[in-house]
C-alpha cells in the first residue's frame, strides 16, 4: 500500500499576545522553518497548499485568498479546509494518495489576542432556531458535558484537576508552551467556578501561533532532508450537531476516528508509545483517553503514576495554549519530533509510533485520529532482512575461504620445514 509521511515542520512558539507581528508574518515564519526542516523550494517543490481556517476567526471571508504570498503558493493550487488541523493533514494525504501530487503543505494559525468576542464568534457554530437565541456563553456546554461526563463515569473531581497540573508542568520543558507554571491541585481546585462544574484553570487558555506540516509521498520522502515520519492510519469523524441529541457522555467521534485509523494501520490505541491528544478542558483528556481505548476513565490517576506511555508529554494545550484550528497541527508536530527523537527534555526513550487526536470544540461533535510511526514498511523489512542473509551468506562463503588459505599456507610451510 502507498503511505504518506510527514517530512517538515515548522511553527512559531505559542505566546498569549503577540501584537509585535502580523499573522502573515507568523506563517511565514512557520512556513520558513518547514521547508528547512524538508529541504525544499516551496515555489518548486511544492503541488498543493492547504490552509485550515475558519472565516469568523478570521474576520475575512474566502480566506485561502490570504495563504499564498505567505506560503510561496502563488500561482499554484490553494485550497481552504473549514475544519480542525488534522482534517487538513487527512486532506492532503488523500490528495498525495491519488498519484497526481507528490509534495502537500499544510497550514493553520491563531491569531485569537485580536478577536474582540471569541465567545460571540464561537456561538455561530450553535443552531440558529433552538440553541442560539437563548444567548449563553458557549463554553456552558462544555460545562454541562464536564457535569454529565464525572456523574456518569465515576471520574474524581480531583482527577479533572490532576490532569491541568500535570500538563501545565510538562510545559515546563516545552520551549513552545505559552502557559507552563508548576501549580498545586489546590490552587487548581480554588480557582474561580466560570461555568459549573468547570473551573478557570480547567480551561485552556488560548494563545497566538502558525503551524506548517510538508507532507510527501514515499517515493519523494526518501530523497528529501526531513526524517520522514510515516501516516500509518487516519480516521476522522462528527458526532450529531444537536445538542437535544448528543450523548453527553461519551467522546463517539473520537472512538469513531479511532476505528478508521486503526483499520488503516492495522494497529491500535494500545500499540503506541504516546499520545497527544486533546485536553481543551481538563476533563476531556479523561474522557478521550477512555474513547480511545487508553485507559478507563476511574484508572486515569493510576494510569499517569504508573509512567505507561505517557498522554501529552507536550503539557498539551493546558500547558502551551489553545490555538483553535491549529491545536491538531501542533499536537502533530510534537509527536513528530518524539518519533524523531529530537524533543529533548520532554522526550519519550524509544518512542516508535504515536496517536494524535483533535477535537474541534465546542460546540462541535467533530474530531481526527492519526496514527504514526517511525518505521519501515513491512516490503522494506523483508528486503533489509534478505540484504542481511544475503551479507551473512557472504561472509560465511568467505570465511571458508580464508580457512581453506590457512590450511594450504600450513601445509606448505610444513613442506618446507620438512
Amino acid at each position: 500500500m502507498k503511505r504518506v509521511a510527514v517530512v517538515g515542520i515548522g511553527r512559531t512558539p505559542l505566546k498569549p499576545f503577540s501584537p509585535e507581528v502580523s499573522y502573515k508574518e507568523m506563517m511565514f515564519e512557520a512556513a520558513v522553518r518547514a521547508y528547512e526542516d524538508a529541504g525544499i523550494d516551496p515555489r518548486r517543490d511544492v503541488d498543493s497548499f492547504i490552509g485550515v481556517s475558519e472565516d469568523f476567526w478570521e474576520g475575512t471571508s474566502i480566506f485561502d485568498e490570504y495563504l499564498p504570498d505567505q506560503l510561496g503558493g502563488a500561482l499554484r493550487p490553494v485550497c481552504t479546509i473549514g475544519g480542525e488541523g488534522l482534517h487538513g493533514v487527512a486532506m492532503a494525504a488523500m490528495q498525495l494518495l491519488t498519484g497526481r501530487f507528490e509534495v502537500a503543505v499544510v497550514e493553520s494559525h491563531s491569531r485569537i489576542s485580536e478577536v474582540e468576542s471569541p465567545s460571540r464568534v464561537m456561538a455561530m457554530a450553535l443552531d440558529p432556531i433552538l440553541n442560539r437565541p437563548i444567548g449563553f456563553n458557549p463554553h456552558a456546554i462544555a460545562g454541562l458535558e464536564m457535569a454529565s461526563y464525572i456523574g456518569d463515569s465515576k471520574v474524581l473531581r480531583r482527577d479533572c484537576a490532576h490532569v491541568v497540573v500535570k500538563n501545565r508542568r510538562a510545559a515546563l520543558r516545552n520551549s513552545c508552551s505559552a502557559y507552563p507554571a508548576d501549580i498545586s491541585l489546590e490552587e487548581v481546585l480554588a480557582s474561580e467556578e466560570l461555568f459549573s462544574p468547570l473551573r478557570q484553570l480547567e480551561l485552556s487558555a488560548p494563545a497566538d501561533g502558525a503551524v506548517v506540516v510538508v507532507l510527501a509521498t514515499e517515493e519523494r520522502a526518501r530523497g528529501m532532508k526531513g526524517a520522514p515520519i510515516w501516516i500509518d492510519g487516519m480516521g476522522w469523524a462528527n458526532d450529531t450537531p444537536s445538542l437535544e441529541s448528543r450523548d453527553w457522555r461519551n467522546a463517539r467521534y473520537a472512538e469513531w476516528a479511532l476505528q478508521q485509523a486503526s483499520r488503516m494501520a492495522g494497529y491500535s490505541s494500545g500499540d503506541v508509545d504516546l499520545y497527544e491528544i486533546d485536553d481543551t478542558y481538563a476533563y476531556k483528556e479523561i474522557q478521550h483517553a477512555e474513547a480511545l481505548g487508553i485507559c478507563r476513565g476511574t484508572d486515569f490517576r493510576r494510569y499517569i503514576a504508573s509512567r505507561r506511555p505517557p498522554i501529552n508529554p507536550s503539557g498539551g494545550s493546558l500547558g502551551c495554549g489553545h490555538l483553535l484550528g491549529a491545536t491538531g497541527l501542533f499536537k502533530l508536530a510534537e509527536a513528530v519530533e518524539q518519533l524523531r527523537g529530537t524533543a529533548g527534555g520532554r522526550q519519550v526513550r524509544g518512542a516508535r509510533r504515536a496517536l494524535v487526536q483533535s477535537w474541534r470544540g465546542v460546540p462541535t461533535t467533530s474530531g481526527a485520529v492519526l496514527l504514526l510511526s517511525n518505521e519501515e514498511s513491512d516490503g522494506e523489512r523483508r528486503a533489509e532482512r534478505s540484504k542481511s542473509s544475503e551479507k551473512g551468506a557472504g561472509l560465511d562463503k568467505e570465511g571458508s575461504g580464508a580457512k581453506k588459505r590457512q590450511r594450504s599456507t600450513r601445509a606448505a610451510r610444513r613442506e618446507v620445514s620438512g
